[in-house]
């Protein structure tokens, strides 16, 4: 068994280089690796594909508000248990670890902000927060959002992300669709703008109430959007699904949305819209 053992004279060693964590992202689409401080540049969007990676709900305020200020209001409203649900834990301790985790009180965060000096209500749904499920705090921090919208008269821009309603509040989550959607009625009837922005993934009872129900809807490219998924569609109708189904761009080709916005111009098209809709 000497040959085990070969003479390795001439020969030295490196030891094994620690690559720091993070320092590379694989993009999840095309699979090309890019250095992460490059990907943060492009606003995490894959200079090889285009893939928009999901960001935080704080890189959207940075992105779209000026100065990437929001002056949150409701920001100490927190969900309780009126089911007294529990699956494998109990649903007041869920909430408790996401809020340690993710340092979010819930699942949407609302305020005032402005965008090229134009004031305007805002809400953004936090996906890292228990997936974004609407609960009763969430339906009810969009509906004071819209209810500012109103008071002062200025537009509403709501981005949306999220998995759907919350079931660990069972009926008042779904209440939550119809509270929304009527106070969207009373806006549209004092013809205040409101800008619907659906990023991935849109689903679900948020999909199917105030996401869908802007003056204006635009969409990230590639974004899954939609109610049910398309497992449980193929199920219940017992036919093939198209190709492509539930993207942003199916859903662009049917009517459904009015424009699929790059993330880099982002705010610059919300900024033009709102300047031609609200003349005040």
């Amino acid at each position: 068994m000497t040959w085990f053992r070969k003479d390795k004279s001439g020969l030295t060693r490196q030891e094994k280089k620690n690559i720091p964590e993070g320092l590379w992202t694989k993009c999840s689409s095309c699979g090309e690796v890019v250095y992460s401080r490059k990907m943060e540049e492009l606003l995490w969007v894959c200079p090889s594909c285009d893939f928009h990676f999901r960001i935080s709900s704080q890189k959207y305020i940075e992105l779209l508000l000026d100065g990437g200020e929001l002056e949150q209001f409701d920001a100490e409203l927190s969900s309780k248990d009126p089911l007294k649900f529990k699956d494998s834990k109990r649903y007041p301790d869920r909430i408790k670890q996401a809020q340690q985790k993710t340092g979010k009180v819930e699942g949407v965060t609302a305020g005032l902000g402005r965008i090229d000096g134009m004031p305007i209500s805002f809400a953004i749904m936090n996906f890292e927060f228990i997936g974004g499920s609407m609960g009763s705090v969430v339906g009810e921090k969009v509906a004071r959002a819209i209810e500012r919208s109103i008071e002062r008269e200025i537009p509403l821009v709501v981005v949306s992300c999220s998995g759907g309603a919350r079931m660990q509040e069972g009926i008042l989550s779904l209440m939550q669709m119809a509270k929304t959607s009527s106070l969207l009625a009373i806006l549209a009837e004092k013809r205040i703008p409101y800008i619907s922005i659906l990023t991935n993934p849109t689903t679900a009872g948020v999909m199917a109430s105030y996401a869908s129900l802007g003056d204006i809807i635009l969409a990230e490219p590639k974004a899954l959007l939609g109610f049910a998924g398309p497992r449980v569609i193929q199920q219940t109708i017992g036919q093939d699904l198209p190709e492509g189904f539930q993207s942003t761009e199916f859903f662009l080709d049917k009517g459904f949305i009015d424009r699929i916005v790059h993330r880099k111009d982002l705010r610059d098209t919300v900024s033009k819209l709102l300047k031609f809709m609200w003349r005040k």
